[in-house]
């Protein structure tokens, strides 16, 4: 309906005089040609203008999509990140916001426990399989600030570089490379100590936490993370789609 005319009155402008010498207008001429491609005989050409016209509105659609999905995006990091620190730590732990003290240093054994990165991670893919949420490194339970320095240390940088770079190193082994991209880090000094801010977007599709050839499914529930059991991520998984329907 749209692309037809078009053409149509293109090709009159570029033949028209000569060979419709009998329509006395371009307007006339596009009616006549737009109502006999309602005929038989021209329907081979109405339906390759069909395919077209499905064709540019299926990708004008993906394209809106995309667009939604990327403002919604922006909107998502856009107010956790106007919100103040100080503040967001105020509120206490919550369905979409989680303290940890640190990322592999063990304060009570004082020496580096790589069982605590895991910790990290599951908290990371309870976000992404429910509505995102932030989760503060160097924060205590109680909301006192710890810093990450002692986590720092151990590293090589020793550096908020090396810090980010082996939290998203352990990500990807721990969720898959796919979700690193729905990973965000920022840092903030407070107290005179460094805190890191982890923000994580909601993923589409489900995140797996794998650990050795199993993979686990993580859900935020409440102030804390735990595991769904097969039948529990089923049922979960298959009330998220319906909603997202």
């Amino acid at each position: 309906m749209i692309l037809h005319p078009l053409t149509t009155l293109v090709f009159w402008y570029e033949f028209g005089a000569l060979a419709f010498a009998d329509q006395d207008s371009a307007l006339s001429f596009i009616i006549d040609r737009t109502l006999s491609a309602f005929a038989f005989e021209m329907f081979a050409m109405s339906l390759i203008y069909a395919a077209i016209g499905g064709a540019i509105g299926l990708g004008f659609g993906v394209y809106h999509v995309r667009l939604v999905h990327e403002r919604s995006r922006v909107r998502f990091l856009e107010r956790e990140l106007n919100e103040e620190l100080p503040l967001l730590i105020a509120r206490g732990e919550s369905e979409q916001l989680e303290f940890k003290s640190s990322f592999r240093w063990d304060r009570r054994q004082e020496k580096v426990n790589r069982s605590l990165q895991q910790v990290i991670v599951k908290t990371l893919a309870g976000f992404l399989n429910q509505e995102g949420g932030t989760l503060l490194i160097g924060v205590e339970d109680d909301g006192s600030i710890a810093g990450i320095e002692a986590d720092m240390q151990t590293l090589k940088p020793a550096n908020q570089d090396g810090f980010e770079r082996l939290l998203m190193d352990t990500a990807k082994e721990g969720l898959g490379g796919h979700a690193c991209a729905l990973i965000h880090c920022r840092f903030h000094k407070l107290e005179e100590k460094i805190v890191c801010r982890v923000i994580v977007e909601k993923s589409l599709e489900p995140i797996y936490f794998s650990e050795g050839s199993v993979a686990r499914f993580m859900l935020r529930a409440g102030n804390s993370t735990r595991e769904l059991d097969v039948r529990e991520a089923q049922a979960y998984l298959q009330h998220r789609g319906k909603v997202s329907i």
